[in-house]
């Protein structure tokens, strides 16, 4: 099969529409020339893609999974245009990287400063994802490395275990631990990869969090815990690193679920390429040599 990409924005736009008219008013073509472009695709798969019906129309099965590889490709495309703009202008190198919010705002801070002074030529574009959303992005190709902790369906790529992630209770110095779960907490805000983890295991607990307020980072949770607005379950590397200025009593969890192994996940690491194999390395190398690695 041979696609155009005015094809397959057609098909997309039509999807999104339920509606072919108004599809080839978005791509600046008469109603007749796409209903002739949407009715070559169809017989190029020999499978019915659309259904015409009198409002409009709707996505046959068939459809369904064209529109999904549809838009993957579109996306690609759409990447390669925006990463050749930027080799134009002389980048050499753009790493793309889903991470889980404790990646993102608390260790790759540590990290990314050192490669990017050594990578002058390279840029990285870091986005915080869920874990379930992280390796099914490296897997269809919208980022090259994934950062994902715990137990997550890696989808038959390539993990590289590079650390320990070890969840903690921190409270105000004089809070008097006992039973916390059914007291105010500090969390992050909704949507973050840890506090999403954190719904689930309260929820198979059968109760939920209290959250008193929600915050953007570890930083600003340890800093209201230490003030005494809540407690909260934080990474024990962030915690640490502000428990003297923050006043923080910090409580080992005993819980299975509170040790959660931290992976890189690449689709072929012998493929990558090296300026983002060493970011991989870099991110392996640091917790190789720190006191924090397991």
């Amino acid at each position: 099969m041979h696609f155009d990409l005015t094809d397959l924005r057609l098909f997309v736009h039509a999807a999104d529409e339920g509606s072919l008219t108004r599809a080839a008013a978005r791509q600046h073509l008469s109603l007749a020339a796409a209903s002739a472009r949407i009715k070559a695709l169809e017989a190029q798969s020999g499978l019915p893609l659309l259904y015409r019906e009198a409002r409009g129309v709707r996505l046959a099965p068939p459809g369904e999974a064209f529109l999904h590889h549809a838009r993957g490709v579109l996306r690609q495309v759409d990447q390669l245009r925006a990463d050749l703009q930027e080799y134009g202008g002389g980048l050499r190198g753009h790493v793309r990287v889903f991470a889980n919010t404790t990646a993102v705002t608390d260790f790759l801070p540590d990290i990314l400063p050192a490669f990017l002074a050594a990578h002058p030529r390279v840029n990285v574009d870091l986005q915080e994802k869920p874990n379930a959303e992280i390796a099914r992005g490296v897997l269809d190709g919208r980022a090259d490395v994934g950062i994902v902790a715990g137990a997550v369906d890696t989808l038959g790529l390539q993990a590289i275990h590079f650390s320990t992630d070890r969840l903690v209770l921190a409270c105000a110095a004089a809070h008097p631990f006992a039973d916390t779960l059914p007291e105010d907490h500090v969390g992050l805000q909704a949507g973050s990869t840890l506090q999403t983890f954190l719904a689930q295991v309260t929820e198979r607990l059968g109760q939920p969090l209290k959250l008193r307020i929600q915050l953007s980072s570890f930083d600003a949770m340890c800093r209201m815990i230490g003030a005494g607005v809540g407690v909260g379950i934080v990474p024990e590397s962030a915690a640490r690193r502000h428990q003297a200025a923050s006043g923080l009593a910090l409580v080992e969890l005993a819980d299975a679920w509170s040790v959660r192994e931290r992976y890189v996940l690449v689709r072929d690491r012998d493929r990558l390429p090296g300026y983002a194999d060493a970011l991989v390395e870099a991110l392996v190398a640091h917790y190789r040599s720190s006191p924090e690695a397991a």
